[in-house]
């Protein structure tokens, strides 16, 4: 990736189109169908369409069901997806085959991975989260300690990455999200980990807002468990299925609590009791969605051939870039960087918080940029290395200047809350 001008030089558009003419993976964004008009800054929620995923949808719909009929489960491969699928992901999270397996969503994965988890360390009461974990986190810990009763959540205060402090000998579990959902800022997985098993305990890694964005390396860094969703930087669409990894060496120790007809291990000899497959297939648990599944299959093949280092070194060099025009174009109207200004600590996304953060993401939006909004006060912008350029965070900069400048978030229209922000 070409470096950017020196800090003190102003940037100007003509700098963002060298950094583009330099860009490796310029080629990835015809890929995608991103829609005229539209600078589209909330891929840490939603992905671009990839245009491979019409084509597999259109193939499992027309051709899978339309011909296939009940055959497609043998015929298609239907019956493998969740596996197969979770193998591709693998690639993308730094574990070998056979440890990631596609099903249910990001939630489901976590109550059946926490569980698990929680059994394997029976005496242990403790589970070790953090404040500012993304909450759907924290609610199923909270559910899954009701649920079996007797365990206690130690949280890290927010503002804090201190999470060995809280590590002793009563803790069970670890669970934490690599990139934090608002503020970008990031775990050191290994180090995270190490503490962890150093004092008897198991980690759970929540990638939601990491694959696909970054390099992962569960298996390098020994890691337990890990959870993500796929409708984010790996473009799946809107409810996209989920995936889940468990180390080779747990595998056929742990026991997930929904024991599911596809987590059988012989789900077509209809028995009356259960006996868990062996391996990563007895996370599965009912029918797997394959529509969804096609979407992903689409969705994954942006990623072929795509080295994640040279993916990293551009998120980095496009948030960098964001991070320098905001406070090079907008720095007088009181916007305060809500994460780490040190790339090597940040992840894909850029977080600016501001009393009337609201309207004016709202007003942005209005304008064609669109990212999203975080209660109480962060605006928030994701930064897709396939389908963004450097010159898209230059127009981005422009129009939410024009928005400060001019006070367009002032609008009555802008201030209404809408239930998803």
């Amino acid at each position: 990736m070409t470096a950017q001008p020196h800090p003190d030089t102003p940037l100007t558009r003509e700098d963002c189109l060298a950094l583009d003419a330099g860009d490796p993976l310029a080629g990835r964004r015809q890929l995608f169908h991103v829609p005229d008009g539209v600078i589209y800054l909330d891929g840490n929620s939603l992905g671009c369409l990839p245009l491979a995923a019409v084509e597999h949808v259109r193939r499992t719909l027309e051709t899978e069901w339309g011909e296939g009929l009940i055959r497609s489960w043998t015929q298609a491969g239907w019956i493998d997806k969740p596996r197969r699928l979770g193998d591709r992901i693998g690639g993308l999270i730094g574990a070998a085959p056979g440890q990631v397996v596609v099903a249910d969503s990001t939630s489901v994965n976590l109550f059946k991975v926490l569980t698990a988890a929680l059994r394997l360390r029976p005496g242990r009461d403790v589970i070790v989260s953090e404040a500012g974990n993304f909450p759907t986190d924290l609610y199923i810990a909270e559910g899954v300690a009701e649920l079996l009763g007797g365990y206690e959540r130690r949280l890290v205060p927010e503002g804090s990455m201190d999470v060995a402090a809280l590590i002793d000998e009563r803790v069970a579990v670890v669970m934490l999200t690599h990139v934090n959902y608002v503020t970008a800022e990031m775990h050191d997985m290994a180090a995270v980990t190490r503490a962890a098993h150093d004092a008897g305990a198991l980690v759970i890694w929540d990638l939601a807002h990491s694959a696909g964005a970054l390099p992962v390396d569960l298996d390098g860094i020994d890691a337990d468990f890990a959870v993500g969703c796929t409708y984010k930087y790996l473009n799946a669409g809107p409810g996209g299925p989920a995936y889940l990894y468990v180390a080779a060496r747990l595998q056929d120790q742990a026991r997930q609590p929904l024991t599911g007809w596809l987590g059988h291990a012989r789900p077509f000899a209809f028995t009356t009791g259960y006996e868990p497959a062996p391996g990563i297939d007895r996370f599965i648990c009912g029918t797997p969605p394959l529509l969804a599944y096609a979407a992903l299959e689409g969705a994954l093949d942006a990623f072929d051939g795509v080295d994640l280092a040279v993916l990293r070194a551009k998120s980095q060099s496009l948030t960098d870039l964001f991070i320098r025009l905001v406070e090079q174009e907008c720095g007088e109207h009181g916007l305060a960087l809500a994460g780490p200004r040190d790339r090597a600590l940040r992840g894909s996304h850029v977080s600016w918080r501001h009393p009337e953060g609201y309207a004016i993401m709202q007003a942005l939006i209005a304008r064609g940029v669109i990212g999203d909004f975080r209660a109480p006060d962060a605006l928030r912008f994701g930064f897709t290395p396939l389908y963004l350029s450097h010159a898209d965070v230059w127009d981005a900069v422009a129009v939410l200047r024009d928005v400060l400048d001019n006070r367009l978030w002032d609008d009555p229209a802008y201030q209404r809350r809408a239930k998803v922000t």
